[in-house]
């Protein structure tokens, strides 16, 4: 259960154009109030919060972790963003600055930034450093979605 103090960000639907409050930690995936289409999930966490908003979220959860001085980082958001938006429902973004939450870059021993990852219901199933082009991140991304939903076949 979301504690009381877990916030929230307000995202604009792509398919309609309405505001939506999305909690940063929640069950499921957030859906549009007016339209019900599936919303881009963006959210920020902390070292307090990680567990509950990366590692128990059900949809794939892309972790950005990040700095404020990096440049490839500053780049690689608008493109995470997309892939976010365009992935709708089926991942969650979760930004973590590494600046601000040492402990989670020294768990996920990031020793270059951005570092990125897939955790799938919190085991981390896939990494890469450095910045790279929407599609290519799409691409990663799906690759990961493939993998992980045959080897849940077999």
């Amino acid at each position: 259960m979301p504690s009381p103090t877990i916030k929230a960000r307000t995202i604009k639907c792509p398919t309609c154009g309405r505001a939506n409050k999305i909690p940063v930690a929640a069950e499921g995936a957030p859906r549009c109030g007016n339209c019900k289409s599936s919303l881009p999930w963006i959210v920020d966490a902390d070292e307090n919060e990680f567990a509950e908003v990366a590692e128990e979220a059900t949809p794939l959860v892309v972790v950005d972790l990040w700095a404020t001085w990096c440049g490839p980082c500053r780049m690689v958001t608008p493109a995470l963003e997309q892939v976010a938006t365009e992935l709708a429902g089926k991942v969650k973004l979760v930004k973590v600055d590494i600046d601000r939450n040492p402990h989670l870059a020294q768990r996920f021993e990031v020793q270059a930034v951005p570092t990125l990852l897939i955790l799938d219901k919190g085991e981390l199933v896939a990494r890469r450093a450095g910045a790279a082009p929407a599609g290519t991140l799409r691409s990663w991304v799906e690759q990961v979605m493939a993998g992980r939903r045959d080897s849940k076949r077999g």
